[in-house]
Protein backbone atom coordinates (compact mmCIF):
# COMPACT_ATOMS: atom_id res chain seq x y z
CA UNK A 1 0.00 0.00 0.00
CA UNK A 2 0.97 3.63 -0.51
CA UNK A 3 0.57 5.94 2.48
CA UNK A 4 0.89 9.74 2.49
CA UNK A 5 1.01 11.57 5.85
CA UNK A 6 0.53 15.34 6.11
CA UNK A 7 1.08 17.82 8.93
CA UNK A 8 -0.50 21.26 8.85
CA UNK A 9 0.99 24.56 7.57
CA UNK A 10 -0.39 26.80 10.33
CA UNK A 11 2.22 28.60 12.44
CA UNK A 12 1.95 30.37 15.81
CA UNK A 13 5.25 32.14 16.53
CA UNK A 14 5.03 34.33 19.65
CA UNK A 15 8.71 35.33 19.46
CA UNK A 16 9.84 35.58 15.84
CA UNK A 17 8.43 35.77 12.34
CA UNK A 18 6.64 32.62 11.03
CA UNK A 19 9.47 31.99 8.57
CA UNK A 20 12.20 32.11 11.25
CA UNK A 21 11.54 28.62 12.67
CA UNK A 22 10.39 25.58 10.70
CA UNK A 23 10.73 22.30 12.59
CA UNK A 24 9.66 18.87 11.31
CA UNK A 25 6.53 17.29 12.78
CA UNK A 26 7.80 14.36 14.81
CA UNK A 27 4.35 12.74 15.10
CA UNK A 28 3.92 11.83 11.43
CA UNK A 29 7.63 10.97 11.15
CA UNK A 30 7.30 8.48 14.01
CA UNK A 31 4.09 6.98 12.60
CA UNK A 32 5.79 6.59 9.21
CA UNK A 33 8.83 4.95 10.77
CA UNK A 34 6.64 2.30 12.41
CA UNK A 35 4.69 1.18 9.31
CA UNK A 36 5.57 -2.45 8.59
CA UNK A 37 7.94 -3.26 5.70
CA UNK A 38 6.26 -3.93 2.39
CA UNK A 39 4.32 -0.66 2.34
CA UNK A 40 5.44 2.59 0.71
CA UNK A 41 5.14 5.68 2.91
CA UNK A 42 5.78 9.39 2.29
CA UNK A 43 5.46 12.35 4.68
CA UNK A 44 5.16 16.09 4.05
CA UNK A 45 5.33 18.90 6.60
CA UNK A 46 3.21 21.61 5.02
CA UNK A 47 4.79 24.28 7.22
CA UNK A 48 7.48 24.19 4.52
CA UNK A 49 4.85 24.86 1.82
CA UNK A 50 2.91 27.77 3.34
CA UNK A 51 2.40 29.33 -0.08
CA UNK A 52 0.86 27.29 -2.84
CA UNK A 53 -0.36 24.51 -0.54
CA UNK A 54 -3.18 23.31 -2.79
CA UNK A 55 -0.91 23.16 -5.82
CA UNK A 56 1.77 21.27 -3.90
CA UNK A 57 -0.59 18.71 -2.35
CA UNK A 58 -2.34 18.16 -5.68
CA UNK A 59 1.00 17.48 -7.37
CA UNK A 60 2.02 15.01 -4.66
CA UNK A 61 -1.33 13.19 -4.91
CA UNK A 62 -1.06 12.92 -8.71
CA UNK A 63 2.50 11.62 -8.62
CA UNK A 64 2.24 9.28 -5.64
CA UNK A 65 -1.37 8.06 -5.97
CA UNK A 66 -1.71 7.08 -2.29
CA UNK A 67 -4.13 4.45 -1.02
CA UNK A 68 -4.29 6.10 2.42
CA UNK A 69 -3.84 9.79 3.31
CA UNK A 70 -3.26 10.68 6.96
CA UNK A 71 -3.70 14.12 8.53
CA UNK A 72 -2.25 15.31 11.84
CA UNK A 73 -3.52 18.53 13.41
CA UNK A 74 -3.56 20.40 16.68
CA UNK A 75 -6.77 22.15 17.73
CA UNK A 76 -5.96 25.53 16.22
CA UNK A 77 -4.86 23.88 12.95
CA UNK A 78 -8.06 21.89 12.53
CA UNK A 79 -9.98 24.39 10.31
CA UNK A 80 -7.11 24.24 7.80
CA UNK A 81 -7.07 20.45 8.13
CA UNK A 82 -10.76 20.25 7.15
CA UNK A 83 -10.08 22.25 4.00
CA UNK A 84 -7.20 19.93 3.11
CA UNK A 85 -9.38 16.88 3.70
CA UNK A 86 -11.88 18.29 1.18
CA UNK A 87 -9.09 18.88 -1.32
CA UNK A 88 -7.86 15.29 -0.95
CA UNK A 89 -11.39 13.91 -1.33
CA UNK A 90 -11.77 15.82 -4.59
CA UNK A 91 -8.31 15.21 -6.03
CA UNK A 92 -7.90 11.58 -4.90
CA UNK A 93 -11.40 10.17 -4.30
CA UNK A 94 -10.30 6.54 -4.10
CA UNK A 95 -7.89 7.11 -1.21
CA UNK A 96 -8.94 6.33 2.33
CA UNK A 97 -8.43 9.10 4.89
CA UNK A 98 -7.42 9.01 8.56
CA UNK A 99 -7.11 11.83 11.10
CA UNK A 100 -4.78 11.71 14.10
CA UNK A 101 -2.95 14.05 16.44
CA UNK A 102 -4.01 16.10 19.43
CA UNK A 103 -7.33 17.40 18.11
CA UNK A 104 -8.46 13.97 16.99
CA UNK A 105 -7.56 12.65 20.43
CA UNK A 106 -9.41 15.41 22.27
CA UNK A 107 -12.46 15.65 20.01
CA UNK A 108 -12.72 12.30 18.22
CA UNK A 109 -16.35 11.67 19.14
CA UNK A 110 -17.41 15.21 18.24
CA UNK A 111 -15.62 14.99 14.88
CA UNK A 112 -17.34 11.68 14.18
CA UNK A 113 -20.74 13.35 14.70
CA UNK A 114 -19.88 16.55 12.81
CA UNK A 115 -20.24 17.48 9.13
CA UNK A 116 -16.57 16.73 8.44
CA UNK A 117 -17.14 13.05 9.28
CA UNK A 118 -18.06 12.47 5.63
CA UNK A 119 -14.49 13.41 4.70
CA UNK A 120 -12.95 10.75 6.94
CA UNK A 121 -12.80 6.99 6.96
CA UNK A 122 -10.83 6.55 10.18
CA UNK A 123 -9.80 8.46 13.32
CA UNK A 124 -6.87 7.52 15.56
CA UNK A 125 -7.10 8.72 19.17
CA UNK A 126 -3.93 8.89 21.24
CA UNK A 127 -0.52 7.54 20.28
CA UNK A 128 -0.60 6.62 16.62
CA UNK A 129 2.34 4.35 15.89
CA UNK A 130 0.73 0.99 16.61
CA UNK A 131 -2.83 1.94 15.62
CA UNK A 132 -1.71 3.30 12.23
CA UNK A 133 0.57 0.33 11.62
CA UNK A 134 -2.31 -2.05 12.24
CA UNK A 135 -4.73 0.11 10.22
CA UNK A 136 -2.48 -0.16 7.17
CA UNK A 137 -2.26 -3.92 7.65
CA UNK A 138 -6.06 -4.16 8.02
CA UNK A 139 -6.58 -2.25 4.78
CA UNK A 140 -4.22 -4.80 3.23
CA UNK A 141 -6.34 -7.67 4.60
CA UNK A 142 -3.93 -8.68 7.37
CA UNK A 143 -5.79 -7.34 10.42
CA UNK A 144 -9.31 -6.38 11.54
CA UNK A 145 -10.54 -2.84 12.23
CA UNK A 146 -12.63 -4.09 15.16
CA UNK A 147 -9.54 -5.37 16.96
CA UNK A 148 -7.35 -2.25 16.73
CA UNK A 149 -7.29 -0.24 19.99
CA UNK A 150 -7.64 3.57 19.70
CA UNK A 151 -9.10 3.29 16.17
CA UNK A 152 -12.45 4.75 15.13
CA UNK A 153 -13.85 3.29 11.91
CA UNK A 154 -17.10 3.43 9.96
CA UNK A 155 -19.76 0.75 10.04
CA UNK A 156 -23.01 1.43 8.14
CA UNK A 157 -21.86 5.03 7.57
CA UNK A 158 -21.45 5.66 11.33
CA UNK A 159 -18.24 5.78 13.32
CA UNK A 160 -17.52 3.03 15.81
CA UNK A 161 -14.99 3.93 18.51
CA UNK A 162 -12.78 1.11 19.73
CA UNK A 163 -11.47 1.38 23.33
CA UNK A 164 -8.27 3.36 23.82
CA UNK A 165 -5.05 1.40 24.00
CA UNK A 166 -2.81 1.33 27.04
CA UNK A 167 0.27 3.60 26.84
CA UNK A 168 2.69 2.15 24.31
CA UNK A 169 5.88 0.42 25.34
CA UNK A 170 8.49 2.84 24.03
CA UNK A 171 11.05 0.06 23.70
CA UNK A 172 8.98 -1.21 20.74
CA UNK A 173 8.85 2.16 18.92
CA UNK A 174 11.12 2.38 15.89
CA UNK A 175 12.99 5.61 14.99
CA UNK A 176 11.21 8.32 13.00
CA UNK A 177 11.57 8.85 9.26
CA UNK A 178 14.22 11.40 8.30
CA UNK A 179 15.30 10.00 4.92
CA UNK A 180 14.05 10.40 1.36
CA UNK A 181 10.58 9.28 2.37
CA UNK A 182 10.29 12.81 3.73
CA UNK A 183 9.17 14.99 0.84
CA UNK A 184 9.81 18.34 2.52
CA UNK A 185 13.20 19.65 3.59
CA UNK A 186 14.90 22.83 4.79
CA UNK A 187 13.95 22.64 8.47
CA UNK A 188 15.70 25.30 10.52
CA UNK A 189 15.81 27.28 13.76
CA UNK A 190 16.73 30.88 12.93
CA UNK A 191 18.23 29.53 9.70
CA UNK A 192 20.39 26.90 11.37
CA UNK A 193 19.61 23.34 10.25
CA UNK A 194 17.31 21.74 12.81
CA UNK A 195 15.93 18.29 13.65
CA UNK A 196 13.66 17.11 16.46
CA UNK A 197 13.70 14.03 18.68
CA UNK A 198 12.10 12.75 21.86
CA UNK A 199 13.59 10.93 24.82
CA UNK A 200 10.38 10.38 26.83
CA UNK A 201 6.62 10.79 26.69
CA UNK A 202 4.16 12.18 29.15
CA UNK A 203 4.15 14.36 32.25
CA UNK A 204 2.96 13.68 35.79
CA UNK A 205 2.32 17.34 36.63
CA UNK A 206 -1.26 18.49 37.24
CA UNK A 207 -1.43 21.72 35.17
CA UNK A 208 -5.11 22.12 34.31
CA UNK A 209 -4.62 24.26 31.18
CA UNK A 210 -2.72 21.46 29.41
CA UNK A 211 -4.29 18.78 27.22
CA UNK A 212 -1.25 16.47 27.29
CA UNK A 213 -2.78 13.89 29.63
CA UNK A 214 -5.48 13.12 27.04
CA UNK A 215 -2.74 11.96 24.69
CA UNK A 216 -0.51 10.05 27.10
CA UNK A 217 -2.40 9.84 30.37
CA UNK A 218 -0.70 11.06 33.51
CA UNK A 219 2.35 8.93 32.87
CA UNK A 220 6.06 9.38 32.30
CA UNK A 221 7.75 6.85 30.03
CA UNK A 222 11.40 7.16 28.98
CA UNK A 223 13.00 5.69 25.89
CA UNK A 224 16.02 3.45 26.52
CA UNK A 225 19.24 5.45 26.58
CA UNK A 226 20.59 3.39 23.67
CA UNK A 227 17.57 4.36 21.52
CA UNK A 228 18.11 8.07 22.27
CA UNK A 229 21.79 7.88 21.35
CA UNK A 230 20.94 6.02 18.13
CA UNK A 231 18.50 8.81 17.28
CA UNK A 232 21.17 11.45 17.92
CA UNK A 233 23.64 9.49 15.80
CA UNK A 234 21.13 9.59 12.95
CA UNK A 235 20.68 13.35 13.31
CA UNK A 236 24.37 14.20 13.66
CA UNK A 237 26.10 11.72 11.37
CA UNK A 238 23.51 10.85 8.72
CA UNK A 239 21.57 14.12 8.52
CA UNK A 240 24.67 16.29 9.14
CA UNK A 241 22.72 18.38 11.65
CA UNK A 242 24.15 19.81 14.88
CA UNK A 243 21.04 21.46 16.35
CA UNK A 244 18.20 19.47 17.90
CA UNK A 245 14.99 20.25 19.71
CA UNK A 246 13.93 17.64 22.26
CA UNK A 247 10.13 17.70 22.27
CA UNK A 248 9.61 15.87 25.58
CA UNK A 249 6.72 17.30 27.56
CA UNK A 250 9.01 17.71 30.57
CA UNK A 251 12.58 16.56 30.03
CA UNK A 252 13.65 16.92 33.69
CA UNK A 253 10.97 14.91 35.52
CA UNK A 254 13.61 12.33 36.46
CA UNK A 255 16.89 14.19 37.19
CA UNK A 256 18.86 10.97 37.69
CA UNK A 257 17.86 9.81 34.20
CA UNK A 258 18.76 13.21 32.74
CA UNK A 259 22.28 12.88 34.15
CA UNK A 260 22.53 9.36 32.75
CA UNK A 261 21.50 10.58 29.29
CA UNK A 262 23.86 13.53 29.46
CA UNK A 263 26.74 11.21 30.38
CA UNK A 264 25.93 9.06 27.34
CA UNK A 265 25.82 12.14 25.09
CA UNK A 266 29.12 13.42 26.45
CA UNK A 267 30.72 10.02 25.88
CA UNK A 268 29.77 10.17 22.18
CA UNK A 269 31.86 13.37 21.76
CA UNK A 270 29.50 15.00 19.25
CA UNK A 271 31.20 18.07 17.83
CA UNK A 272 29.21 21.29 17.95
CA UNK A 273 26.00 19.68 19.20
CA UNK A 274 23.44 22.25 20.42
CA UNK A 275 20.24 21.05 22.05
CA UNK A 276 17.04 22.83 23.12
CA UNK A 277 14.58 21.37 25.61
CA UNK A 278 11.48 22.08 27.72
CA UNK A 279 11.66 21.86 31.50
CA UNK A 280 9.88 22.84 34.70
CA UNK A 281 11.21 25.51 37.02
CA UNK A 282 11.22 23.46 40.22
CA UNK A 283 13.35 20.63 38.82
CA UNK A 284 15.81 23.06 37.24
CA UNK A 285 16.12 25.14 40.41
CA UNK A 286 16.74 22.19 42.74
CA UNK A 287 19.17 20.07 40.71
CA UNK A 288 22.38 21.97 40.07
CA UNK A 289 24.33 18.83 39.21
CA UNK A 290 21.77 18.03 36.51
CA UNK A 291 21.91 21.53 35.01
CA UNK A 292 25.71 21.47 35.00
CA UNK A 293 25.71 18.12 33.20
CA UNK A 294 23.16 19.39 30.66
CA UNK A 295 25.46 22.29 29.79
CA UNK A 296 28.39 19.91 29.38
CA UNK A 297 26.29 17.70 27.08
CA UNK A 298 25.48 20.56 24.69
CA UNK A 299 22.19 21.97 25.96
CA UNK A 300 22.22 25.63 25.02
CA UNK A 301 18.62 26.72 25.60
CA UNK A 302 15.72 25.74 27.87
CA UNK A 303 12.06 26.70 27.72
CA UNK A 304 10.71 27.23 31.23
CA UNK A 305 6.98 27.38 31.92
CA UNK A 306 6.95 30.30 34.38
CA UNK A 307 3.27 30.99 33.55
CA UNK A 308 2.59 33.83 36.01
CA UNK A 309 4.05 36.10 38.68
CA UNK A 310 0.85 35.70 40.71
CA UNK A 311 0.66 32.86 43.26
CA UNK A 312 -3.14 33.03 42.92
CA UNK A 313 -2.94 32.47 39.16
CA UNK A 314 -0.44 29.67 39.62
CA UNK A 315 -2.82 27.99 42.06
CA UNK A 316 -5.64 28.34 39.51
CA UNK A 317 -3.39 26.62 36.96
CA UNK A 318 -2.44 23.96 39.55
CA UNK A 319 1.21 24.82 39.12
CA UNK A 320 1.94 25.47 42.78
CA UNK A 321 3.74 28.61 43.96
CA UNK A 322 6.79 28.51 41.68
CA UNK A 323 7.60 32.24 41.66
CA UNK A 324 10.84 31.88 43.63
CA UNK A 325 11.66 28.63 41.78
CA UNK A 326 11.36 30.51 38.47
CA UNK A 327 13.96 33.05 39.57
CA UNK A 328 16.27 30.34 40.88
CA UNK A 329 15.88 28.24 37.72
CA UNK A 330 16.80 31.13 35.42
CA UNK A 331 19.81 31.99 37.56
CA UNK A 332 20.87 28.33 37.59
CA UNK A 333 20.69 28.06 33.80
CA UNK A 334 22.66 31.27 33.32
CA UNK A 335 25.31 30.06 35.79
CA UNK A 336 26.12 27.28 33.32
CA UNK A 337 25.70 29.21 30.07
CA UNK A 338 22.19 27.98 29.16
CA UNK A 339 19.85 30.61 27.75
CA UNK A 340 16.24 30.69 28.92
CA UNK A 341 12.99 31.21 27.05
CA UNK A 342 10.40 32.18 29.65
CA UNK A 343 6.77 31.20 29.10
CA UNK A 344 4.00 33.42 30.50
CA UNK A 345 0.22 33.14 30.29
CA UNK A 346 -2.12 36.14 30.46
CA UNK A 347 -5.88 36.19 30.97
CA UNK A 348 -6.43 34.30 34.21
CA UNK A 349 -9.89 34.98 35.71
CA UNK A 350 -8.71 37.70 38.12
CA UNK A 351 -6.30 39.47 35.76
CA UNK A 352 -6.68 43.21 35.34
CA UNK A 353 -4.41 45.73 33.64
CA UNK A 354 -2.12 45.95 36.65
CA UNK A 355 -1.69 42.17 36.66
CA UNK A 356 -0.68 42.21 32.99
CA UNK A 357 1.94 44.90 33.65
CA UNK A 358 3.21 43.05 36.72
CA UNK A 359 3.59 39.84 34.74
CA UNK A 360 5.67 41.46 32.02
CA UNK A 361 7.84 43.22 34.59
CA UNK A 362 8.42 39.94 36.40
CA UNK A 363 9.78 38.46 33.17
CA UNK A 364 12.29 41.32 33.01
CA UNK A 365 13.14 40.86 36.67
CA UNK A 366 14.02 37.18 36.41
CA UNK A 367 16.27 37.90 33.44
CA UNK A 368 15.02 35.52 30.75
CA UNK A 369 16.71 35.77 27.36
CA UNK A 370 13.49 35.68 25.31
CA UNK A 371 9.76 35.82 26.16
CA UNK A 372 7.16 33.27 25.10
CA UNK A 373 3.93 35.09 25.96
CA UNK A 374 0.47 33.68 25.29
CA UNK A 375 -3.13 34.40 26.21
CA UNK A 376 -5.04 31.81 28.23
CA UNK A 377 -6.63 29.38 25.74
CA UNK A 378 -9.57 27.15 26.75
CA UNK A 379 -8.37 24.00 24.99
CA UNK A 380 -11.04 21.29 24.64
CA UNK A 381 -11.44 18.82 27.50
CA UNK A 382 -9.05 20.63 29.87
CA UNK A 383 -9.92 21.42 33.46
CA UNK A 384 -9.25 25.10 32.83
CA UNK A 385 -11.80 25.18 30.01
CA UNK A 386 -14.42 23.55 32.20
CA UNK A 387 -13.84 26.05 35.00
CA UNK A 388 -13.86 29.06 32.67
CA UNK A 389 -17.03 27.84 30.96
CA UNK A 390 -18.74 27.43 34.33
CA UNK A 391 -17.79 31.00 35.23
CA UNK A 392 -19.01 32.36 31.89
CA UNK A 393 -15.54 33.62 30.94
CA UNK A 394 -15.11 31.81 27.59
CA UNK A 395 -16.21 34.19 24.84
CA UNK A 396 -15.18 32.02 21.87
CA UNK A 397 -16.03 28.40 22.66
CA UNK A 398 -15.80 26.84 19.19
CA UNK A 399 -13.80 28.86 16.63
CA UNK A 400 -10.68 26.77 17.00
CA UNK A 401 -8.71 28.70 14.39
CA UNK A 402 -8.03 31.26 17.15
CA UNK A 403 -6.82 28.73 19.71
CA UNK A 404 -3.11 29.34 19.09
CA UNK A 405 -2.27 31.40 22.17
CA UNK A 406 -2.10 34.69 20.28
CA UNK A 407 -5.84 35.49 20.30
CA UNK A 408 -8.01 36.24 23.32
CA UNK A 409 -10.83 33.73 23.52
CA UNK A 410 -11.73 34.53 27.12
CA UNK A 411 -12.51 37.52 29.26
CA UNK A 412 -11.55 38.08 32.88
CA UNK A 413 -13.61 39.41 35.77
CA UNK A 414 -12.09 42.83 35.07
CA UNK A 415 -11.38 42.89 31.31
CA UNK A 416 -13.45 42.18 28.23
CA UNK A 417 -12.00 39.99 25.50
CA UNK A 418 -11.09 43.05 23.42
CA UNK A 419 -9.49 44.79 26.39
CA UNK A 420 -7.45 41.69 27.21
CA UNK A 421 -6.27 41.39 23.60
CA UNK A 422 -5.32 45.05 23.46
CA UNK A 423 -3.58 45.28 26.84
CA UNK A 424 -1.66 42.06 26.15
CA UNK A 425 -0.28 43.79 23.04
CA UNK A 426 0.17 47.28 24.51
CA UNK A 427 2.15 46.36 27.61
CA UNK A 428 4.33 43.91 25.74
CA UNK A 429 5.49 46.90 23.69
CA UNK A 430 6.00 49.08 26.75
CA UNK A 431 7.54 46.60 29.16
CA UNK A 432 9.51 44.25 26.92
CA UNK A 433 10.23 46.68 24.09
CA UNK A 434 12.07 45.18 21.09
CA UNK A 435 13.46 41.70 21.48
CA UNK A 436 17.23 41.79 22.02
CA UNK A 437 19.12 38.50 21.67
CA UNK A 438 21.25 37.67 24.67
CA UNK A 439 25.02 37.99 24.30
CA UNK A 440 25.20 34.18 24.40
CA UNK A 441 22.71 33.81 21.55
CA UNK A 442 24.60 36.34 19.47
CA UNK A 443 27.74 34.19 19.54
CA UNK A 444 26.25 30.91 18.27
CA UNK A 445 27.29 29.92 14.73
CA UNK A 446 25.21 30.85 11.70
CA UNK A 447 22.43 31.93 14.04
CA UNK A 448 24.80 34.65 15.24
CA UNK A 449 24.80 36.12 11.73
CA UNK A 450 21.02 36.26 11.75
CA UNK A 451 21.02 37.82 15.24
CA UNK A 452 23.53 40.46 14.13
CA UNK A 453 21.42 41.20 11.04
CA UNK A 454 18.36 41.57 13.25
CA UNK A 455 19.95 43.85 15.84
CA UNK A 456 22.02 46.02 13.48
CA UNK A 457 19.85 46.21 10.37
CA UNK A 458 16.29 44.97 10.74
CA UNK A 459 15.50 46.30 14.21
CA UNK A 460 16.64 49.90 13.51
CA UNK A 461 14.71 49.93 10.22
CA UNK A 462 11.57 48.54 11.84
CA UNK A 463 11.85 50.96 14.75
CA UNK A 464 11.85 53.92 12.36
CA UNK A 465 8.96 52.44 10.40
CA UNK A 466 6.83 51.84 13.48
CA UNK A 467 7.65 55.31 14.81
CA UNK A 468 6.25 56.79 11.58
CA UNK A 469 3.14 54.59 11.83
CA UNK A 470 2.68 55.69 15.45
CA UNK A 471 2.94 59.38 14.55
CA UNK A 472 0.51 58.94 11.65
CA UNK A 473 -2.02 56.51 13.10
CA UNK A 474 -1.49 56.49 16.87
CA UNK A 475 -1.68 53.52 19.20
CA UNK A 476 -5.08 52.55 17.88
CA UNK A 477 -3.76 52.33 14.33
CA UNK A 478 -0.69 50.35 15.40
CA UNK A 479 -2.90 47.89 17.22
CA UNK A 480 -5.20 47.42 14.25
CA UNK A 481 -2.17 46.67 12.14
CA UNK A 482 -1.17 44.00 14.66
CA UNK A 483 -4.61 42.39 14.42
CA UNK A 484 -4.36 42.34 10.65
CA UNK A 485 -0.92 40.71 10.93
CA UNK A 486 -2.30 37.98 13.18
CA UNK A 487 -5.22 37.50 10.81
CA UNK A 488 -3.00 37.11 7.76
CA UNK A 489 -0.52 34.77 9.46
CA UNK A 490 -2.47 31.59 8.69
CA UNK A 491 -4.50 32.59 5.67
CA UNK A 492 -4.09 30.22 2.74
CA UNK A 493 -6.15 31.70 -0.13
CA UNK A 494 -5.42 28.82 -2.51
CA UNK A 495 -7.43 26.55 -0.18
CA UNK A 496 -10.55 28.73 -0.51
CA UNK A 497 -12.27 26.41 -3.07
CA UNK A 498 -12.27 23.69 -0.39
CA UNK A 499 -13.90 25.66 2.40
CA UNK A 500 -14.20 29.16 3.81
CA UNK A 501 -11.16 30.88 5.20
CA UNK A 502 -11.76 30.86 8.97
CA UNK A 503 -10.42 34.41 9.18
CA UNK A 504 -12.42 35.96 6.32
CA UNK A 505 -14.89 37.57 8.68
CA UNK A 506 -12.48 37.91 11.58
CA UNK A 507 -10.24 40.84 10.83
CA UNK A 508 -10.08 41.69 14.51
CA UNK A 509 -11.95 44.27 16.51
CA UNK A 510 -10.86 47.17 18.67
CA UNK A 511 -13.56 47.80 21.24
CA UNK A 512 -14.29 51.50 21.39
CA UNK A 513 -14.50 51.16 25.17
CA UNK A 514 -10.87 50.01 25.48
CA UNK A 515 -8.97 52.44 27.67
CA UNK A 516 -5.74 53.44 26.00
CA UNK A 517 -4.11 54.56 29.22
CA UNK A 518 -1.15 56.93 28.96
CA UNK A 519 -0.68 58.58 25.58
CA UNK A 520 3.08 58.22 25.55
CA UNK A 521 4.41 56.27 22.55
CA UNK A 522 4.73 52.54 23.04
CA UNK A 523 7.99 50.74 22.55
CA UNK A 524 8.77 48.58 19.55
CA UNK A 525 8.06 44.91 20.11
CA UNK A 526 9.06 41.85 18.18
Amino acid sequence: MKILLLSMPDAAPPILHPSAIHMPALGIASVAGNIDPGHEVRIADLVRKRSGIARYVTRVLQRFQPDLVGFSAMTWQYPTCVRLMRLVRERCPTAKTVLGGYHATLMGEEIAEGPEAELLDFIVRGEGEDACRRLVNALDGQDRFEEIPSLSFKRDCRFVHNPRSAPLDLETIKPPVRDRRRLTWGYHYVYMKMEVLETSRGCTRDCNFCSMRHMYGRTFRPYPVERVIADLDDIVYRRRCRKGFIVDDNWVLNPRRVIELCDAIIARRYRGLRLIVQADCVSMARNEAMVKRMAEAGFVSVFLGIESASPKNLAAARKGDIVSASQEAVAMCHRYGISVIGGLIFGFPDDDEEAIVRNYRFLNTVGTDAPYCQIMTPYPKTGMRRELMEQGLVTNPDDFSRYNGLWANVRTRHLSTDELQYLFWLHRQRELDWWKPSSYAQRRGRGALWMAFWTRVMMPVLKRYHARVLRREGLRGRYKRELRRLTRMNRFPDLDPWGPDPFDEQTGRLDEEVTIGASAPAGGGS
